[in-house]
């Protein structure tokens, strides 16, 4: 049987390079874009014999990337050994695997060592499906001849065909291998493979997730998320995209990068599974507060079409300048999470006065949509957001995370996303199809495939 789990990816609102260092905190809005990550057994049954098999194998698909990847997977040390292409492998997959499978043997009952050892003697089917918002199709868009709408984004088919970007001449490409819209995909997609994982080999169970008394399911794959990610990209970061995917739209302070150290000892020859049960054991001081946009507030994301950017070189970029003028960039730090506080309370209070006086709420936000904000002349490099913010019924504007060249969000009150949305077309911005959703990691019922072609047949009319 095929288990399914699915991740979403995220907008950092609040908390652009602050939230790489504690105790500052960033406001991370989950979204209705997720990954999906499909997990089932490789062969029906298995050979007598192999019980005594000290491997097993391991296929990787990506459609949207016509790329399929086979490994070897050592029972004993849970390391995968590609025996395909090397430019079709995927690090964050492969790591996704490696600890999630360890982290199911370490957590395993005793009574669950025949049922664990039958599925991996199965083999391990692993597909990965990324909802077309996490990445850029303009180009696709543009060669029909069509407008740059979010109605010509939605005829697209599902989980389309992704686009490369092409590297500079110079061999210093900033930019990702794939045009991307800056949704955290790399985070969406190890989190939903750590989660399939988990569930498939029976270490969690998604279903249960919601219930408060089984937050610890959600923990596990938070912390298996978080490493195998963080050892995929080789460095240890803020990790508030892959607690997001995990968890939804929150408040988010990092956890002590110090809580990682022991799975720098993966690569010194201790033992994956003594690796994991150090880090479950580790303590993860990350701090997590609920937090969704207040009512009748919309997250509006507009592509510029430049196809996204590198977020470790926006980051060194910034610390090299930290440590170039540190009082200065102290300062603004300061100002900046000072500014991100006030954002904070403030929409919380807007959640309450929604929640206890439902109707002036409404009037206070329909009126606030209708009024037009003074006209600020902007600067080259911010015209495209210094303009959104003049528009009617934009509360905020910016570029999130890393910033570069994302996609650009908005909070628009009211009724006045479908404005922004024309008025980001005449600027050649293609506003994407995405939106606040504050769930987190889901076990799905269905292929999202199947879902998709399910609906597409009941909207046409005989």
């Amino acid at each position: 049987m095929a288990i399914v789990a699915s991740a979403p990816g995220k907008v950092l609102m609040t908390g652009g390079y602050l939230i790489l260092e504690r105790p500052n905190a960033g406001i991370v809005l989950s979204t209705n874009a997720r990954f999906y990550a499909i997990v089932k057994p490789l062969y029906d049954e298995i050979k007598p014999d192999s019980w005594a098999w000290a491997w097993t194998d391991v296929k990787l698909t990506s459609p949207q990337l016509s790329r399929e990847s086979l490994y070897k997977f050592s029972l004993k040390n849970f390391t995968l050994q590609c025996v395909s292409s090397s430019a079709s492998r995927n690090p964050f997959v492969e790591q996704a695997v490696q600890y999630a499978v360890a982290a199911a043997w370490a957590t395993r009952d005793n009574d669950k060592n025949e049922f664990l050892n039958k599925l991996l003697l199965q083999g391990l089917d692993i597909t990965i499906l990324g909802s077309n918002d996490f990445y850029s199709y303009r180009n696709q868009i543009e060669a029909r001849g069509l407008p740059l709408t979010p109605e010509a984004l939605a005829a697209l088919p599902p989980f389309s065909s992704i686009t490369f970007n092409v590297e500079e001449f110079n061999g210093q490409n900033c930019k990702p291998e794939v045009a991307k819209t800056g949704l955290g995909s790399s985070a969406a997609m190890t989190t939903a493979v750590v989660a399939a994982l988990l569930h498939y080999l029976g270490s969690i169970d998604l279903s249960s997730c919601c219930k408060e008394n089984q937050s610890s399911n959600l923990d596990m794959v938070h912390i298996i998320a978080q490493t195998a990610h963080c050892i995929a990209q080789g460095k240890v970061g803020s990790g508030f995209d892959v607690s997001s995917a995990v968890y939804g739209s929150h408040r988010y302070v990092r956890f002590s990068p110090e809580v990682l150290s022991s799975a720098q000892d993966a690569g010194k020859g201790i033992p994956l599974q003594e690796v994991i049960s150090n880090i479950l054991k580790g303590e993860w001081d990350h701090e997590r507060t609920t937090f969704s946009l207040p009512p009748l507030m919309s997250l509006l994301l507009g592509e510029p079409g430049t196809g996204g950017s590198s977020t470790p070189s926006m980051v060194g970029a910034v610390k090299k300048w930290q440590k170039s003028d540190t009082q200065k960039s102290q300062e603004i730090y300061r100002k900046l999470s000072q500014a991100n506080s006030a954002l904070e309370t403030q929409l919380n209070i807007l959640s309450k006065l929604a929640e206890d006086h439902w109707d002036a709420y409404k009037c206070v936000i329909h009126g606030c949509s209708m009024k037009k904000s003074e006209k600020i002349e902007p600067e080259m490099q911010t015209r495209l957001l210094d303009t959104t913010m003049a528009m009617d019924g934009v509360l905020l504007a910016g570029v999130p995370g890393a910033g570069g060249f994302d996609a650009v969000f908005a909070i628009t009150l009211g009724d006045s996303s479908n404005n922004v949305t024309k008025a980001w077309n005449s600027l050649n911005v293609l506003a994407l199809l995405v939106r606040e959703d504050p769930n987190g990691v889901l076990l799905e019922s269905v292929d999202p495939r199947t879902k998709e072609i399910t609906s597409a047949v009941s909207a046409v009319h005989i």
